[in-house]
Parts: C-alpha cells; sequence; structure tokens
C-alpha cells in the first residue's frame, strides 16, 4: 500500500516544494510596493532562488538514493519553514536576497522524485513515471495564480505566512506515508562522479535541460512583472497568463515523458527544439501582446515535452548512477533559470530592448537542435558498430577491388588471423584450395548480377586448418548503383 502511494505523495511533494520556490517573484509586484528594490536588482532577486535550488540538486539527488525520499523530503520541508517566514518579515532588499537564496530548497527537491521513483517502476514506464512526478512543475503555477489573488486581498506578508500551515501539513504526510523500506544505493559519491563526469552524454542531456527547463522556470519567475512593464497588463492579469504558460509547460511534461516510452526520444527533441527556435525569433520581434502569447504557448509546449523526454533519456543511459546523474542535469536545468532574465536585464539596461536577448535564446535552441541531430545520427552509428562487434558470425568488409578494409572480433576468432593481419590483404588469404577458378568465377558472376550470394565454401585459418563455411557475401551499391564495398559473413558448419 505505501509503495503505491509514493508516486501520488512525492509528485503532491514536489507541487508543494515548487510552490514554495516562486514565492518572491509570484509576489513580487505587490513586495516592490512596499520594499524599495534598485531597477537593476530586480532580476537578481526574483532569480536567486534559482541558485541554491540548482546546485543543491546534486547533494540531494545522491543522498536520496542513501536515505530515501521520506527522509530527504521531511529534512528539506522542514528547513523550508525558516526562510518561508524570513521572508513575511522582510523589509529591505537584503532580506529578499537572504530568504530568497535558502527559498531554492523547494526547487533542489525535484531531484528527490527523479532519483526515488523508477526504482518503484519497470524501466519501459520510466519516462511516464518522470512525467507525472514532473506536474510538480503545476506548484509554480499555482503560487502564480493565487499568491497575487491573496496578496491582493490581505497583503502579500500573509500570503507568504500560509505557507507555513502547507508546509507543516505535507511534513506529517511523509512521516506517516513516506516510504520507509525503499531500496537505498550507497555507492560512493565521488564513484558514482567519476561514472558520469566523462561521457558526454550527461553534458548533452544538461545543454538541452537547461534550455527546455531553464526555460520553463525563467518565463516563470520573469513573466509576471515583465507583462506589466512591458505591455501595461494588471498585475493579477499578468499573473494568470503566466499561470496559463506554467500550466501548458506542466501538461505536456507527462505527454513528453509518454511520447519518449513509446517513440525515439531523440526524434521527439529534434521537433522539440525545432519549435523552440522558431517561437523564440518570433518573441525577439516584440510582437502584439497577441502573438507574444502564441510564441510563449509554443515555447510551453516545446519546454514540457523537451523536460518529459530528456527524464526518459537520462535513467536510461545513466540507471547505475541515476542520482548523480539526474542531479546534474536536474542542477544545469535550474540554473537555466537563473541566467536568462539577468542576461535580458543586463540587455535592457544597455540597449532598452529585449529583442536581441530573445533572439540569443533562438540561437542557443539552434545549436542544441543541431546537437540533438549529431547524436541522432552518433547513437545509430555507435549501435552499428556494436552490432558489428557483438554478431557472432564472422565479417569482413571489403572495397570494390576486393581489398579488406574491417573485420570483426568473431572473425579473429574462426580464423585464428587478426584484423592487423588482414587489413589491406586480398581474401584469397583464407583460401584452402580445395575449389577450382570456376567456382570463384561463378560466385563473383552471381554477386555481379544479382547482388548476393550464398553457399558453401572450404577456407582455411592461420594455424593451417581446413573448414567448411557458410559463406554470404553482399554487394553495397552507391546511389548510381556501382558496386563500392562487399560484405561477406560465415559461420563455421565443419561439424554439422
Amino acid at each position: 500500500m505505501i509503495k503505491k502511494l509514493q508516486l501520488p505523495l512525492q509528485t503532491l511533494n514536489l507541487i508543494v516544494g515548487f510552490m514554495v520556490w516562486v514565492i518572491i517573484s509570484s509576489l513580487m509586484p505587490f513586495i516592490s510596493e512596499d520594499i524599495p528594490i534598485p531597477a537593476g536588482k530586480l532580476a537578481m532577486v526574483t532569480a536567486i532562488p534559482v541558485v541554491l535550488g540548482s546546485i543543491l540538486r546534486i547533494p540531494i539527488g545522491y543522498y536520496a538514493n542513501i536515505f530515501g525520499a521520506r527522509i530527504i523530503f521531511l529534512v528539506s520541508f522542514v528547513l523550508l519553514l525558516f526562510p518561508v517566514f524570513y521572508i513575511s518579515e522582510a523589509s529591505t532588499y537584503t532580506d529578499l536576497i537572504i530568504g530568497g537564496l535558502f527559498l531554492g530548497i523547494g526547487g533542489a527537491v525535484f531531484s528527490v522524485g527523479v532519483t526515488s521513483l523508477p526504482k518503484y517502476f519497470p524501466k519501459e514506464k520510466h519516462g511516464f513515471v518522470n512525467g507525472i512526478y514532473g506536474v510538480g512543475n503545476l506548484g509554480t503555477a499555482l503560487t502564480t495564480f493565487t499568491a497575487p489573488i491573496i496578496a491582493a486581498r490581505f497583503g502579500w506578508a500573509t500570503a507568504v505566512k500560509l505557507y507555513l500551515i502547507l508546509l507543516l501539513v505535507f511534513i506529517v504526510l511523509n512521516f506517516f506515508f513516506g516510504d520507509r523500506h525503499e531500496p537505498k544505493v550507497r555507492t560512493p559519491i565521488i564513484e558514482q562522479i567519476k561514472g558520469v563526469v566523462k561521457n558526454e552524454k550527461l553534458w548533452l542531456f544538461s545543454l538541452f535541460y537547461f534550455i527546455t527547463f531553464g526555460s520553463f522556470v525563467a518565463f516563470t519567475i520573469y513573466l509576471p512583472n515583465f507583462l506589466v512593464s512591458n505591455f501595461g497588463l494588471e498585475k493579477v492579469d499578468a499573473g494568470m497568463r503566466t499561470a496559463g504558460f506554467i500550466a501548458v509547460a506542466t501538461f505536456f511534461r507527462p505527454v513528453g515523458g509518454w511520447l519518449g516510452d513509446k517513440f525515439q526520444p531523440l526524434i521527439l527533441l529534434i521537433g522539440t527544439f525545432s519549435i523552440y527556435t522558431v517561437a523564440a525569433i518570433l518573441l525577439a520581434f516584440l510582437p502584439s501582446i497577441g502573438l507574444y502569447t502564441v510564441g510563449c504557448l509554443a515555447i510551453a509546449v516545446s519546454a514540457g515535452i523537451g523536460n518529459g523526454v530528456i527524464f526518459k533519456l537520462v535513467p536510461f543511459y545513466f540507471n547505475k548512477q541515476a542520482g548523480i546523474a539526474n542531479g546534474i542535469v536536474s542542477m544545469m536545468g535550474g540554473l537555466g533559470g537563473f541566467f536568462p532574465p539577468i542576461m535580458l536585464s543586463l540587455i535592457f539596461s544597455v540597449t532598452g530592448q529585449y529583442s536581441i536577448g530573445f533572439m540569443l535564446l533562438s540561437q542557443v535552441a539552434l545549436a542544441s537542435l543541431v546537437l540533438v541531430i549529431w547524436l541522432y545520427y552518433h547513437d545509430r552509428l555507435a549501435l552499428t558498430s556494436e552490432v558489428f562487434n557483438s554478431t557472432a558470425q564472422g565479417i569482413l568488409v571489403t572495397d570494390a577491388a576486393g581489398v579488406i578494409k574491417s573485420v570483426n572480433p568473431a572473425f579473429t576468432r574462426l580464423t585464428g588471423f587478426t584484423e592487423a593481419e588482414v587489413l589491406g590483404k586480398q581474401p584469397n588469404v583464407l583460401k584452402s584450395g580445395r575449389q577450382s577458378p570456376d567456382f570463384y568465377r561463378s560466385m563473383w558472376s552471381e554477386i555481379r548480377a544479382k547482388g548476393v550470394w550464398q553457399g558453401e565454401i572450404w577456407n582455411r585459418r592461420k594455424n593451417g586448418e581446413e573448414y567448411l563455411q557458410l559463406l554470404n557475401i553482399s554487394a553495397v551499391k552507391d546511389e548510381t548503383g556501382v558496386d563500392i564495398r562487399y560484405v561477406g559473413t560465415f559461420s563455421d558448419i565443419t561439424q554439422k
């Protein structure tokens, strides 16, 4: 029973963590009326919770594997009580910076579920499960939508204090319903880090998540104030529009995970970054509020699907170091939400406009698109190489002149010749002398006519032993139909 509760419980935990994480940005239009904040520091105040929320994802992911999700969620929510109360009593810019820094714990708990939940489900469901857990992003929408309404009626400090009650409720729920017997992984952290940092896929996934989740966080913390200052919207209207962006991105996250379980994830990422690039270019021209909404919603859809797909890929490639890999990738996603608001503010302070910032965003998305395409074809080549090297049949590849260009390990095992000993030579080094010249003329005549030949042939190993092969030779043609390669596959059938 307790095990079945973990997906809904941990998803609700993430909702609460993310609700707390974005308190400051959601209430900034109200807070700035009471607390004087320098114009150039506004983006820093809203972005600072992202710093700790990103950096802590690595150790929290690691310790979630050691102590289990129950303990980590309990400790995190207890610790969050202090910055939430501190912010509710804030009276200076410095108070907001200090409280916001530790408020980042709410965003860091993301690493707990993506590390813990896959232990309860088969691998073919990991994308969907992590996508469901990612619905916890809805917490940012709930705060963005509800906090301004409460603040408008009761004041922003009261709105912040209400989160103390929410945290206390979930401390109790995790104490009683968290899984005390979750499987633990106690591999030393240094060993886990060494197992992932040299893998280029980790850093590619980190970049992709930097864009997809980073844009989700960046738009969440930047849109409320941007819509008010740039389009003259009412604060509540801006909050509702931001909540709509969050809701769309959150809805499409489990959709992305589900699609990642059903289809090739890298193909899905190609589509994701294609949409993202076009949408960011649209935003760069700072269109009317209608077209701006279309661009934002397109980014919300692509970010949501991308987030779900990426966390299908991470446990697939790093199942033995899931905690550390999830932590690093999710940390980069969080940092992706920290830098864009600051970058946009700096660009605006220098140029007086935001279009250059959005254009830079589109170019980063375009670079990610190119890298996904490269990774897709790299993986296909790697799969081909793996099949070539692991098959039990001997394989040799020659050019059109019959010069050996490549052999696989099974070739060496069956013939005794190493790759170095046969590269650049003709396959006649394997001849036993039992077949007549007419046999070979007939064989090659059939290959040139039909593109394939199959039959039995006697050949000789390196040690001089003769053996009977079942040999298949296929011609590889170019786009004009000319033979450019010949591939021979064979097996020893002497004893059959």
